[in-house]
């Protein structure tokens, strides 16, 4: 199977338990890796047969502009759901990054994978 990437996808969101937290918006950066066949979209050189990397981006960064999560694991998992079931993708892994979030860190956060990757 092969893998369809995003990478350093990069959005603004109100994310976090603190206070000072709920009253700002913090840039996010996200990194995903999904599978999909490319042997169709190589054959017929069409965007309509690929898994559309600009749409799922945008999808993304509205779902989460307009979200207002405390943990970055629910936004994670929420993010992981909408790729799968509007985009059709059988296996997705997320890194969600809160860079800045931990003094000396470049970043934290978080790597989930939902559904079996295909062999």
């Amino acid at each position: 199977m092969d893998i369809v990437f995003i990478e350093d996808l990069r959005i603004d969101a109100v994310i976090g338990i603190y206070d000072w937290e709920r009253r700002i918006r913090q840039t996010l950066s996200f990194d995903l890796e999904m599978a999909f066949d490319n042997r169709r979209p190589a054959a017929s050189d069409d965007i309509a047969d690929t898994l559309n990397y600009k749409s799922i981006a945008k999808r993304l960064q509205a779902y989460v502009e307009a979200s207002s999560f405390g943990l970055v694991e629910t936004l994670a998992e929420r993010c992981a759901e909408i790729v799968q079931s509007e985009f059709g993708v059988a296996w997705v892994r997320l890194k969600l990054s809160k860079p800045g979030a931990v003094r000396g860190s470049k970043a934290v956060g978080v790597r989930i994978e939902r559904g079996t990757r295909p062999q």
